[in-house]
């Protein structure tokens, strides 16, 4: 299967309220030649307030933003139609299943194309982050790492590419970034075939269930602030909502559980360290063999019979499993109902609202294709009312003079109401924005850095412009 390795640069670092602004894309083959490649760029959505912060780190200045002939949307299209042709494939960056992946899912989502694109139609989904992690775990002196304070390696993509002799001088530049994430992943392909076979078995979920469940026990590892948590688990169940693989700390002692009412299970379930973890089986977990296990002093202190034993004996409980199962599920139960009583926002519902009907699926196909003239028709088609907002939504960033003033001053009203806001909302605004500009000023008038002071300046400027615009709606 080819690989589809590729990057973002991004207005900021929420999914949902900020947006792409680059992408960079590598198709290339098992042995990671190049077959084919897509780079582009697009203006500031309207009403769409940048973080200063991400404007630096990825070198994008508000001529940039303004002068690119490049729609938001276009660029979306355009990247969807590149990505179904290039598939099916391994869709893989660095950080890309926690940041990357999110933000492709929402722009899809928002601009009413198929969200699950990575992840469907043959498609699956790998993160070279995780792979260099679990390298570094399994086979320290596979890929170079600096050191934090704490001591703990750094995996920051602009650092280790030169400790490993990859050029990477344009750093946050989105195909910069997309070449040196090729060039760790065939380190780790060349020097641990094992580790990154391992990998591409769980980028497929399917696979991934698979391995775990015919496995007595396996090797797998968690990552928080930087440092490696490894555990030696044996499979118990699936999550009754999310589906996840639930599995027994082997650190523990089946004698000290399996024996225990519901009620006192409940109990110990929610204590720390945890003897339940959970697997992401859809966020390229790995997942070693047994024979690792011994590699980590907690379990090589028990020895491989005890641990052998210990999965027997949780395996062959089905009473146990039964008990954590209902756990799980009133558990569940209880989010559900703490969750509906949370109201969400049209942009928050990708995960929440279900998927779209079929009709609508056709809907939004025929809005793609559409004549600008026909799209306002189609808008009002849609069941579901996140679509038809989402629908109104692009008509108003693309071609406004088509919406009928009422809906034009809707949505124009909602995104000043957005952005002028001077509560610490979820979304960036423009006071929040001019106190981040002033923070910055700061640092860099401390710093002598005349290049980034003249960028907070056009920044600066950019957000007047906005807020002039949406001051009188």
């Amino acid at each position: 299967m080819n690989f589809v390795f590729y990057d973002l640069e991004t207005s900021g670092r929420n999914a949902i309220w900020d947006q792409i602004i680059q992408i960079g894309a590598i198709l290339v083959n098992e042995n990671f030649e190049e077959v084919d490649r897509y780079e582009s760029r697009c203006s500031l959505r309207p009403g769409l307030i940048p973080e200063p912060g991400a404007l630096i780190v990825n070198k994008t200045t508000p001529l940039m933003l303004k002068n690119s002939n490049l729609s938001h949307f276009k660029l979306i299209n355009e990247m969807k139609d590149v990505f179904i042709k290039w598939s099916p494939a391994i869709f893989i960056g660095y950080n890309s299943i926690s940041f990357d992946e999110e933000f492709v899912r929402n722009a899809l989502f928002q601009n009413l194309r198929p969200p699950y694109l990575t992840n469907t139609q043959g498609n699956q989904r790998a993160d070279v982050l995780g792979i260099a992690r679990s390298s570094n775990l399994y086979y320290p002196n596979c890929i170079k790492t600096p050191l934090s304070e704490k001591g703990n390696p750094v995996f920051k993509l602009d650092q280790i590419a030169p400790l490993n002799g990859i050029g990477h001088d344009d750093a946050h530049d989105a195909m910069a970034d997309v070449e040196a994430t090729i060039a760790i992943a065939k380190i780790v392909s060349e020097k641990i075939p094992e580790l990154w076979k391992k990998s591409l078995i769980t980028s497929s979920k399917n696979e991934t269930n698979l391995l775990v469940e015919k496995s007595n026990f396996f090797c797998f590892s968690e990552f928080y602030y930087g440092k490696a948590y490894p555990y030696v688990a044996s499979f118990i169940c699936y999550h009754p909502k999310y589906h996840y693989p639930q599995c027994f700390d082997l650190k523990n002692d089946p004698e000290d559980f399996i024996h225990l009412t519901k009620d006192e299970l409940k109990v110990q379930i929610n204590k720390s360290p945890k003897f339940l973890r959970s697997i992401k089986n859809n966020k390229n977990p790995i997942i070693m063999d047994k024979t690792y296990a011994e590699n980590f002093p907690a379990y090589e202190k028990i020895g491989f019979k005890i641990l052998m034993e210990r999965s027997s004996k949780i395996k062959s409980n089905p009473e146990f499993i039964n008990k954590i199962i209902s756990i799980l599920t009133d558990q569940s139960d209880n989010n559900d109902s703490e969750d509906s009583q949370i109201d969400i926002l049209a942009e928050e519902s990708i995960y929440s609202g279900g998927f779209a009907s079929y009709a609508d699926k056709q809907n939004m196909e025929e809005f793609y294709n559409a004549k600008w003239e026909e799209r306002l028709n189609l808008a009002n088609k849609f069941s579901q009312e996140r679509y038809v907002y989402f629908a109104k939504k692009i008509i108003y960033e693309e071609n406004p003079s088509l919406l009928p003033k009422e809906d034009y001053n809707l949505i124009h009203r909602a995104i000043a109401q957005k952005i002028l806001s001077t509560n610490d909302e979820k979304w960036n605004t423009i006071p929040k924005t001019y106190n981040e500009l002033d923070n910055l000023r700061v640092k860099y008038e401390n710093d002598n850095d005349v290049e980034s002071l003249n960028l907070m300046n056009e920044i600066n400027d950019l957000i007047e412009e906005i807020e002039i615009k949406y001051q009188s709606a």
